[in-house]
């Protein structure tokens, strides 16, 4: 019977730091390699088989791909990337603390924007934007 597995990416530097993530494409922390190292060697344990993997464009999710495919010795298997798996996009909230922007806008409505599907976060500034329009990972994206 086919099983699907799901798996967050192990602790990046920024979640580490309580920032918003979002796209920014920040790494693992050394804690978050330990995560994905010891998850991997669990599926191997398991003897969990795995035939494909989807992952996200960001840096953090395809290390941690990397190391649960290595520890499980699977490397071979084929990835496929693609940006709709990235993390939500929080706008101007990106490399906000998550503290300080419950501070500065409400409790309520950081909760809103963290888990509602119909309500964005405040939009990026023009700086922020040119930098994605910049970067070959979303150059085909409007």
């Amino acid at each position: 019977m086919p099983k699907l597995i799901l798996c967050r990416h192990g602790q990046s530097v920024w979640n580490a730091e309580n920032l918003f993530t979002g796209w920014a494409d920040v790494d693992l922390s050394d804690q978050g390699k330990n995560e994905a190292i010891t998850s991997g060697k669990k599926l191997k344990k398991q003897g969990i088989e795995i035939d494909i993997v989807y992952t996200s464009l960001l840096k953090r999710a395809i290390k941690t791909t990397f190391h649960l495919l290595n520890e499980s010795d699977q490397l071979f298997i084929p990835v496929i990337k693609s940006w709709r798996l990235n993390e939500r996009h929080y706008g101007d909230l990106q490399g906000l603390n998550k503290d300080d922007a419950r501070e500065k806008f409400g409790e309520e409505q950081v909760h809103i924007w963290r888990r509602s599907y119909d309500v964005a976060p405040p939009k990026q500034g023009e700086e922020q934007r040119k930098g994605y329009l910049n970067d070959r990972k979303y150059e085909h994206l409007d």
